[in-house]
């Protein structure tokens, strides 16, 4: 490596903050384990309040309740807060991808309905979209030709 490259190199070295390892781990583990938790107290509280619907469906409001706080408190910035202090802790799939879909529409909604909010929505999780429905046809499909295979 030439002289600048090491330099340079080195006055990184010296300016990069120093990242504390174990308190980031443990405040991820913290918010994600609230996060967790909430979801596991809304599931046992909507059990005991719609004691008609099947265990499967509850499951399914626990899951929009949860899109719905975090589209809330991602709108309210509240959620960017909850993320800078928990890091990964905060990107549970759930939570995580409602953050990615409105983050960017609230971004752009000052250009409008079409051209603000519904072009830019899905900026940030078209991609994971795509991959995750690319993913799951490519299994599919292997599945369904190779099902005698294993």
């Amino acid at each position: 490596m030439n002289e600048p490259n090491k330099e340079y190199l080195k006055l990184i070295k010296e300016k990069m903050p120093k990242t504390k390892h174990f308190s980031t781990i443990v405040r991820a583990f913290i918010i994600g384990g609230l996060i967790c938790c909430i979801g596991e107290a809304l599931n046992d509280i909507y059990g005991l309040i719609f004691k008609t619907l099947s265990e499967d469906e509850i499951k399914s409001i626990v899951t929009i309740t949860i899109i719905l706080i975090t589209a809330i408190l991602t709108s309210f910035g509240i959620y960017d807060k909850i993320g800078n202090f928990g890091g990964a802790g905060s990107i549970i799939p759930i939570t995580g991808f409602a953050n990615a879909v409105v983050s960017p529409a609230i971004e752009h909604k000052k250009e409008g309905i079409i051209l603000g909010l519904c072009s830019n929505m899905f900026k940030i999780a078209g991609p994971i979209i795509v991959v995750g429905i690319t993913s799951s046809i490519c299994v599919g499909i292997f599945v369904l030709f190779f099902k005698g295979a294993f």
